[in-house]
């Protein structure tokens, strides 16, 4: 185990409904496959996210139930706690924003920001519905972009040219609700003072190194027009505001991007707290040498490296302003923002209310886990969007997971097994023997610097590439013709085994999952790739009752490197490690879409 501490914050996904696989290929995927390569090179890794469960869209969703908003965040976390977990998302925490403890650290960088003077109460213009007479959220209301003019700009952002919008800019705003026109009142509320943060968010930008140009470009020209952001909103579901005349009232609670993003930090301390040292955490958040990598789809760019990197600066003191640190101490900022761009279905968006989707619960009902997380890693959308179509995901699993690596597998332990029963001794190696083993024992250094770098799609072919130099090998000295020369046969059965460990080895961060399979059907035993659990836990301030993802993820045998393979270890006749899929299976997907199934 090393010394070097790695954050891996995962986006929260929102309990508003459950997760198709378009919200995974942003942040679940590529998060796991990035901590799986870092425990097995020994880094000391901390993964937490949770379910982001404040803000409008569950309140609309409970009034159109009769239910009260905990009720359907209470449902939908525990739908997507067992889909993450089905994923092989190695979570040490999965928790939520409702928990007391979330509660007291987003108000506590709310304090922190107030006392540095970043955060300042202003009399501003704030949208009603008339029918109603409910706030209506930034987000829920649409219109015309007064600066790029595209139609089907939001209230808060628009999409379409990337500036931050205030509801009352937009040409005929529209609620998406009911679609009337909101009426604009005054309100008073706190806003962070985002202009402050200019050049200390320019000088931290600069310092990057590394990162996705497209998202580094972003970022830089989200500078160029700063403007104060309500840190408050009228609404009854959320983090209460932690001040006098505030704190009681039924209708402020605090913005809920500005409370989700607070929660890298509450779930880092939730999981000390569960560890049985209250400190742990600052490892991770206040040494130095510690990094922090924020994973994401691209529409939240702006609130990973904007909004909370201010909310950093600010609760340190580091703006324009000055400031000291709060209670907490000073907390690092993150060192790169990792964020991919989206995944279409078909050649269309994905949309929950139009059916254009499949959840991750249904995919992983009809299909492994392993298959859509190598489709993620190996077709996703890591540097541009993506299209996911039914047929490349069939040739994918059936051409290079069936036909290629599980192939490899398969056949070199069955042959393996049934002329030895064990891994067998080698003789002299060839010229073509030792190019084999130095080209996968050499692929890991290549291959974990693309990981470490987040270029996976480049690893996994990578990866890939060997598995097939493996396969070549196999055809090209064909042992199943060396009968009569038992100890050449055993020699590259041997070399040929010794190849599909290290491809085990290299393929384990994007396959968990057959990646334990292929460790036991060499011989192994004990656990090679640790599976996240889900416990069942109470509130360790109020008591109620709440699943989390956890795992015991140091207690594995993976390591980044090449582990000889012991003559003599025991082999038995394998099993397939991936299913072949029929085609049949994209006419049959493509009538469950049109049907909205």
């Amino acid at each position: 185990m090393s010394d070097r501490h790695i954050l891996t914050a995962v986006a929260w996904p929102y309990a508003n409904g459950p997760r198709h696989i378009g919200h995974v290929s942003g942040f679940g995927v590529p998060s796991d496959v990035f901590s799986r390569y870092h425990r097995m090179v020994g880094d000391r890794v901390l993964m937490v996210s949770g379910t982001d469960e404040h803000g409008t869209p569950i309140t609309v969703a409970a009034d159109a139930e009769g239910v009260i908003p905990r009720e359907i965040a209470d449902r939908n976390n525990r739908v997507i706690v067992g889909d993450l977990q089905s994923l092989g998302l190695s979570y040490d925490l999965f928790t939520r924003t409702t928990t007391v403890n979330h509660a007291q650290i987003a108000q506590e960088i709310f304090l922190g920001l107030l006392k540095n003077g970043y955060v300042f109460p202003k009399t501003t213009l704030g949208a009603i519905s008339p029918s109603t007479g409910r706030t209506l959220p930034d987000r829920y209301i649409e219109g015309t972009c007064p600066i790029c003019g595209y139609d089907g700009a939001r209230g808060d952002q628009c999409d379409n040219c990337g500036n931050q919008l205030d509801p009352v800019d937009l040409i005929n705003p529209k609620s998406r609700i009911n679609g009337e026109t909101p009426k604009f009142v005054e309100e008073e509320h706190y806003f962070l003072d985002l202009p402050a943060f200019t050049r200390a968010l320019g000088d931290w930008l600069d310092s990057r190194r590394g990162w996705r140009p497209n998202v580094l470009n972003f970022a830089k020209n989200l500078l160029t027009d700063l403007k104060p952001r309500s840190y408050t909103r009228d609404i009854d579901w959320g983090v209460p505001v932690p001040l006098e005349g505030w704190r009681d009232r039924p209708d402020k609670r605090i913005y809920v991007w500005f409370d989700a993003v607070v929660g890298y930090l509450s779930a880092s301390i939730e999981w000390a707290r569960r560890s049985g040292d209250d400190d742990a955490w600052r490892q991770w958040w206040q040494t130095p040498d510690s990094d922090a990598y924020y994973f994401m789809g691209k529409d939240n760019i702006v609130f990973h490296a904007e909004i909370w990197p201010a909310q950093l600066l600010g609760y340190d003191g580091e703006g324009d302003k000055g400031g000291t640190p709060g209670s907490l101490g000073r907390l690092n900022l993150p060192t790169e923002v990792v964020s991919s761009e989206f995944l279409t279905m078909e050649g269309r968006k994905f949309s929950s209310s139009r059916q254009v989707v499949i959840y991750v619960r249904d995919f992983l009902a009809r299909y492994d886990a392993d298959a859509l997380r190598y489709f993620i890693a190996a077709a996703g959308p890591e540097s541009q969007d993506t299209d996911f179509t039914w047929a490349e995901f069939l040739r994918r699993n059936n051409d290079e997971l069936v036909a290629g690596w599980g192939n490899l597998v398969n056949r070199t332990v069955s042959m393996a097994a049934k002329n030895v029963g064990a891994v067998p001794t080698p003789g002299e190696l060839t010229d073509a023997d030792r190019a084999l083993l130095s080209a996968t024992q050499g692929a890991f250094g290549p291959v974990g610097e693309l990981l470490s770098r987040n270029r996976q799609k480049a690893a996994a072919t990578e990866a890939m590439r060997v598995v097939g130099e493996a396969n070549k090998y196999l055809s090209d000295q064909a042992p199943w013709k060396l009968k009569e020369d038992p100890a050449r046969r055993d020699t590259v059965l041997h070399t040929a085994l010794q190849a599909v460990s290290d491809c085990n080895a290299l393929l384990t961060p994007f396959l968990p999952h057959s990646a334990q399979k292929v460790h036991e059907l060499l011989g192994g035993t004990g656990v090679w790739s640790p599976a996240p659990r889900v416990e069942e836990v109470t509130d360790l301030d109020d008591g109620s009752p709440y699943p989390i993802i956890t795992g015991d993820y140091d207690e594995g045998q993976a390591v980044w490197a090449s582990r000889p393979l012991p003559p003599g270890t025991p082999l038995s006749p394998p099993t397939p490690v991936f299913k072949k899929l029929d085609e049949s299976i994209v006419a049959e997907e493509l009538a469950r879409l049109e049907d909205g199934q």
